[in-house]
């Protein structure tokens, strides 16, 4: 009978909490919407317009040891455990050739610092790490300063 009770005050409580959390937080998680907007689940919204992208430009690192911004769309581009674009131009055989960066020699060394013929498999995903960096409205304000021997 206690656990019945203790089951049944607990659902409760929890039940109580998510309606608060949604009173006093109607945006979601800090008061910020989904990238869907406020649209439910089931809708099919119109898509947002394509992001503008740099064209070919150097775009300047804010931190050190910041992974390189990619200054052109990767719409469409595949990077999976069997195919990846970006070493279609930025590995060291083709990037001459197709006027693109080289991948970092420090992209093939392995965990136990071994130099690899090939990228490093922990360094393979490149989007993990380098993003397109779009002229877009940011989500949220961005406070960041760099050092200022970066500046």
């Amino acid at each position: 009978m206690k656990k019945l009770l203790f089951v049944l005050l607990s659902i409760g409580a929890f039940t109580t909490g998510l309606v608060h959390a949604e009173i006093d937080n109607p945006g979601g998680i800090g008061g910020l919407q989904s990238l869907r907007g406020m649209s439910e689940l089931e809708d099919t919204r119109p898509a947002d317009d394509f992001k503008k992208y740099p064209k070919d430009q150097v775009l300047e690192s804010e931190y050190v040891y910041q992974p390189p911004l990619v200054p052109h769309s990767i719409r469409g581009y595949e990077v999976t455990l069997n195919a990846n674009k970006c070493l279609a131009c930025h590995s060291w055989k083709n990037a001459k050739e197709m006027g693109a960066t080289k991948v970092s020699v420090t992209h093939y060394v392995n965990r136990e610092d071994a130099v690899l013929a090939d990228v490093s498999p922990r360094r393979y995903f490149c989007l993990q790490c380098h993003v397109p960096q779009a002229n877009a409205k940011p989500l949220v304000e961005n406070e960041f300063t760099p050092v200022d021997s970066l500046r």
